[in-house]
Formats: structure tokens, sequence, C-alpha cells
């Protein structure tokens, strides 16, 4: 934590990642609280990759709340954002009507600035609301000295924002309280528990999403008897069965359940009134190359999901890595950015055999995919230690380069 003592300023910078769900989190039963129709379990993806970084000054000049994103001065006055920011304010003014010696008392009448930035597309499907939320409570809570279950607060922001408050395998429980106080993120297993498994984004649109998960899960709630089949009927045996393959490090068990959930939750949106489309033409020739891939080995050594978009997120194991990286840039050639192509972890080239690419088949579709983010499982938030990163300066307001 930094202060300046000059005008009083106290400023946190944290970070905090991006989570996919493996099991589907699709449908509030509590549109304000954001309570879930179903349970849903996530791996959490390294910061190093992908991440949101927030910085939260605090000081008695400021006139106002005010907020930043991605260099962008936005509304405060957003429900979400309000409601997060009330409810670390009334955890802080409770830690010190309890005593609390630790809590910065000062702090707690006086307005914030909140500056943040992506280091990845915001609102491509790519959880980046999952992210912000979750760095906004974790920053805000080490500003102004509040501990304990922030993974309550951090949902009523975007519901999966909860699961990125813990690193690793992660389930949110959907709870049955009415006030939610039971719907939270439990870590299953941490990040070192299954090392071998690899994580590829492949990013086939960067652009905003035409129907957006709010709306569309209001939509889905109010029209799909599919989705309700799905949350009282389907989902509470896959977490379990889920639970178990992470727990097992079972690959074919838990990528089986990865594909069948993303395919049930695009089921629900197909199954929605009026329907939902956030796969693309793209986004289905890489399920039917997963699926002749795996074909082609009678094994399952590769997985997709989809989340509320057209991206995929590949998972596999390390030893699959090369080669899977080199069918997609085959079948996805990259028109002409060969070394922007893949970002993230490094991925040694190699040939493929003909036999691989006949049994395939597929016409190779150039510019299909714009680069592949090859990542793995990663930790929690955590605080950024060095002044110098910063979003925002002595004054309170973003650096220029923020």
């Amino acid at each position: 934590m930094t202060e300046d003592s000059g005008k009083k300023l106290t400023m946190v910078t944290c970070s905090a990642p991006v989570n996919i769900a493996v099991i589907k989190y699709w449908g509030k039963r509590d549109e304000e609280l954001i309570l879930p129709i179903n349970s849903s379990l996530s791996v959490t993806l390294h910061q190093d990759q992908l991440k949101t970084t927030t910085t939260v000054a605090c000081s008695r000049s400021f006139q106002e709340d005010r907020i930043w994103l991605n260099g962008k001065e936005e509304d405060i006055t957003q429900p979400r954002l309000q409601s997060c920011l009330r409810e670390i304010r009334r955890l802080a003014r409770k830690r010190r009507s309890d005593g609390e010696a630790d809590v910065d008392t000062a702090g707690l009448s006086h307005k914030v600035h909140i500056c943040s930035v992506n280091n990845f597309p915001t609102a491509a499907g790519l959880a980046s609301s999952a992210a912000g939320y979750a760095c906004l409570v974790y920053t805000l809570s080490r500003v102004m000295g509040v501990e304990g279950e922030l993974s309550v607060v951090s949902r009523q922001g975007s519901g999966s924002a909860c699961r990125s408050m813990y690193g690793g395998f992660v389930q949110w429980i959907m709870g049955q309280q009415g006030d939610g106080k039971d719907s939270l993120a439990q870590q299953v297993e941490p990040e070192t528990h299954w090392p071998e498994l690899r994580v590829l984004v492949l990013v086939v649109s960067a652009e905003r999403k035409p129907v957006g998960s709010t709306s569309g899960m209001q939509t889905s709630v109010e029209t799909s008897s599919l989705l309700k089949h799905r949350a009282d009927s389907v989902v509470p045996a896959r977490m379990k069965e889920m639970i178990e393959a992470v727990h097992k490090r079972d690959f074919t068990a838990f990528a089986e359940l990865t594909m069948k959930d993303s395919n049930q939750f695009h089921a629900t949106c197909l199954d929605t009134y009026p329907p939902i489309f956030y796969l693309n033409d793209v986004s289905r020739r890489v399920i039917n190359l997963v699926h002749r891939y795996n074909r082609h080995y009678r094994e399952t050594k590769v997985a997709y999901t989809f989340d509320a978009g057209p991206n995929a997120v590949i998972y596999t194991l390390q030893q699959n890595v090369e080669e899977f990286v080199q069918v997609v840039k085959h079948f996805f050639p990259p028109e002409t950015n060969g070394e922007q192509f893949l970002k993230g972890l490094p991925v040694a080239p190699t040939t493929l055999s003909e036999e691989l690419k006949q049994a395939i088949g597929m016409e190779p579709m150039v510019k299909g995919i714009c680069y592949i983010i090859s990542t793995k499982a990663g930790p929690g938030p955590r605080v950024v230690e060095d002044p110098s990163e910063h979003l925002l300066g002595s004054d309170g307001l973003p650096k220029e380069s923020a």
C-alpha cells in the first residue's frame, strides 16, 4: 500500500485472473443479488497471459467516486459497481465497529478513484467482467482493510467473478438462502494440482458479442424449458463427476464432461426464444476439428468449451500441445501475422503426419482464428507490490499510459 502523506493519498494495485467454466453458469434465480439457478465449476487461467489490473486510490481531497476502464472514464453509478462499493464499505464499517485495530478509519468516509485495465479484449467472451469485478473487490478490500469471504461480494458485480477470487479449480456453490450468503466460491484444487493441464484460447473474434450475458440469461430463464431441465436434472450430477475428475486428474472424464456441458449450454441458447447464437462458423469448425482429432487417435486428447461468445477454449495435456497448435495453424492458417499468431507460453513448432491431416480432412480456412493464447491454470488475485505499476498518479488521475 502506497501512502502520499502530502495529499494523504492511499493507493493499492492488484491483479486478478480470468476463469473459464467447464460446468457452465447460465441463469439467475435472483437478478439483484446475482444468485444462480445451478452450481458451476471453472479453471482459473494464469495471470501471466490474461489478467485485469486495478488501482484504487483513496483521499480526502477527492470530490466523488470515479472509475476509468481501459483508459476511458465510465459511469460509477452503474448498479453493480455500486453494489460492490457499498458492500465493501459496509464490511469495513462493521470491522471498525467490532474494534478491529487495523482498519483505516479515516479512509471510510473518503471517496475513491478506480483505474482498471485488461490485457485482453473486453466483452469478447473472454470473461472480462469476471476478472474485472474480482480485481475491483480484492483491491477495494485491501484499501479498506476488509478480510473474509469476498467471493460473496464480487458475485454481486458479476456472477462468475466469485470464481476468480481463487486460483486453480473453483466451484461456485449455488446456495439455497434467499439472502445469498451461502452462494459462494470454493477452491476444489489449487493451480499446482494438475501441472500437465494446458489451456489454449483460440481467439476467433475480439469484437463485442451481439447479445450480452446478462440479457441473454434473462431471456433463457424466461423462455427455455431445456434450461430448467439442465439446472434441475443434469448439472448436480455433472458437478460431482467433474469434481471427482479434477481430484483424480482424469483427463478423459474431465474433457468429455467439459465438451458435453459446453454443447448443452449452447443448446439452451438455441432453445431460448428468440434463439441466441454465440457460436459462429469458425466455432463450429473448431468443434469438428477437435472431434476428428480425437477420433483419429481413438482417445479424448483435446476438449473444447465456449462461453457466451465464439472464442474456443481448448483443454489438453502438455504432451499434446505442440501437435494440436500445429493442427490449428494448418487448418486455420494465419494470413500474415505468423509471429503474432501464438501468444503466451512458448510452443515449439512440429510437423504433422499426412495421415493425421487426411484423417481430419477439412479445408483450411484462412483468417478464421486471429491468434492463440497459450496458458495454464494459475493463482487467484494478488497485490502488485511495485509502486511504479500503479495506474493512477499522485494526483489520483490515470497515468497517460493507463
